[in-house]
C-alpha cells in the first residue's frame, strides 16, 4: 500500500471504515446465533475451485450494478434473471457484489441468485470480520473473497480458517508480490491476481503474468479485472490461469447471459 496518494488510499480506507460501522449496525439487528438458524447453513457448498479445474472456459461472471470508478454499469436488470442467464451460458461460477454504498449490491442479491441457480456463487465483499463469513454462508454463498490489501497475515489466516470450518471456499485477491508473499497458506483454495493497479487504477495483464510463477500449483489461479477479450484469456491460460473473473464486459450489455454465452463459445470454439 506504500506509495499510494492520499486520495487513492482514501477510497479503500473509506470503504473499510464504512464497513466497520455497517457490521456493528448489522450485529445489533441480526445476531450470529440468528444467522446460524438459516436453513442455508446446512447446505453443502459447490466447489468453484474444482469447477474451474475441469472447465475449458474458466469464466466467473459477475453481477455488478455500479462501481466507484465507473458509476452506473447496469441498474435495470433483475439479479435472478442475470443468474439464470449466466448458468445457461455455462459459466463456472457467479460473483455477486453485496456492498451497498459503493457498488449498489445487497445480500438480497446473493440469496436471489442462489435461489435461481445451482452454480458456485462467490460473495464479492470487503470482508474484515468473521460476522461477514457466517453471513455469506447463511445467505447461500459457496465462496468468499478475501482482499490482501486490507487484511494482515493473521486476519487472512483466521478468516480463511473460519470459512473452511463452514464449508466455504476462499479466493484470496492480491495486487502485487508483497501481498502474495504474506498470503500463501493452506486454508486458501484460489489465488486471484487483480490486474488493476491500486495506485494508478490502470489495468495491465502483465500483473497476472508476472505473479503467476510465484503462485504454488496447489492453488487455482484466477485473473481479475480488465479481461475483455478472448485473446486475453488465451494469453493468460499460457501462464496457468484457470479462472477469469469478468464483470463489466457482460453487465454493460442488455443481456449479460447472452453475451457470456457468446464469449464462452469463442473460447471453447
Amino acid at each position: 500500500m506504500c506509495g499510494m496518494t492520499k486520495k487513492e488510499m482514501n477510497i479503500l480506507d473509506k470503504i473499510v471504515a464504512d464497513k466497520h460501522k455497517e457490521i456493528d449496525l448489522k450485529k445489533s439487528l441480526i445476531t450470529i446465533p440468528q444467522l446460524e438458524t438459516s436453513i442455508l447453513m446446512e447446505r453443502i457448498s459447490i466447489s468453484l475451485a474444482e469447477t474451474l479445474r475441469l472447465s475449458n472456459s474458466g469464466i466467473i461472471a459477475e453481477h455488478k450494478r455500479r462501481s466507484p470508478s465507473k458509476a452506473v454499469i447496469n441498474q435495470s436488470l433483475n439479479v435472478a434473471d442475470v443468474a439464470k442467464g449466466y448458468a445457461g451460458a455455462g459459466v463456472c461460477g457467479m460473483s455477486v457484489l453485496t456492498d451497498g454504498k459503493y457498488f449498489g449490491g445487497s445480500l438480497d442479491d446473493l440469496v436471489l441468485a442462489r435461489a435461481a441457480t445451482n452454480i458456485p456463487i462467490l460473495r464479492k465483499e470487503f470482508i474484515i470480520n468473521e460476522y461477514q463469513i457466517i453471513e455469506a454462508k447463511a445467505y447461500g454463498a459457496d465462496v468468499i473473497l478475501l482482499i490482501a490489501a486490507i487484511l494482515s497475515k493473521e486476519e487472512i489466516k483466521s478468516l480463511s480458517q473460519l470459512a473452511k470450518t463452514l464449508g466455504l471456499e476462499v479466493l484470496l485477491e492480491v495486487h502485487n508480490e508483497e501481498e502474495l508473499e504474506k498470503s500463501i497458506m493452506p486454508s486458501l483454495d484460489m489465488l486471484g491476481v487483480n490486474n488493476r493497479n491500486l495506485k494508478t487504477f490502470e489495468v495491465s495483464l502483465d500483473t497476472s503474468k508476472t505473479l503467476s510463477a510465484k503462485i504454488p500449483d496447489d492453488f487455482v489461479k484466477v485473473s481479475e479485472s480488465g479481461i475483455s477479450s478472448v485473446e486475453a484469456i488465451k494469453e493468460l491460460k499460457e501462464f496457468d490461469y484457470q479462472g477469469f473473473l469478468i464483470g463489466e464486459n457482460f453487465m454493460k450489455t442488455d443481456d449479460p447471459g447472452e453475451s457470456a454465452k457468446e464469449f464462452i463459445s469463442k473460447i471453447i470454439g
